[in-house]
């Protein structure tokens, strides 16, 4: 079998290693074996904390609305229901913008929903 030099390949992968490690504590940013046993970690929750962000905004939005319906004597999960009911079909992103910027065009939709 012919001998194999991979010197090269192999500091190579180790630098590309050590630099997505890079900003870890102690031996993690510097120790190869641990910099791959950190970044495995890193990845999960990497992707687990994008999956989270998009329940966490969605919460946002619901509090923030929520908290303009109870000032007008009306709550969420009825104004949610209203709004299905006479198909007006706005995000919780939207409306949640509406009633922190222009709350007048929120109590409009509020109106129409009580009408």
């Amino acid at each position: 079998m012919a001998r194999v030099k991979r010197g090269k390949v192999k500091t190579q992968k180790r630098t590309r290693l050590l630099k997505l490690a890079k900003g870890f504590k102690f031996g993690g940013k510097s120790k190869e074996r641990a910099a791959k046993e950190r970044l495995l970690h890193a990845f999960v929750h990497s992707y687990q904390g994008r999956k989270q962000k998009k329940r966490d905004y969605r919460r946002l939005w619901q509090v923030r609305l929520g908290a303009f319906l109870r000032e007008r004597d009306m709550k969420y999960n009825e104004f949610i229901n209203q709004l299905s009911k006479k198909n007006i079909i706005l995000n919780r992103k939207v409306m949640s913008e509406l009633a922190n910027e222009e709350p007048e065009v929120l109590e409009g939709i509020l109106k129409e929903i009580q009408k």
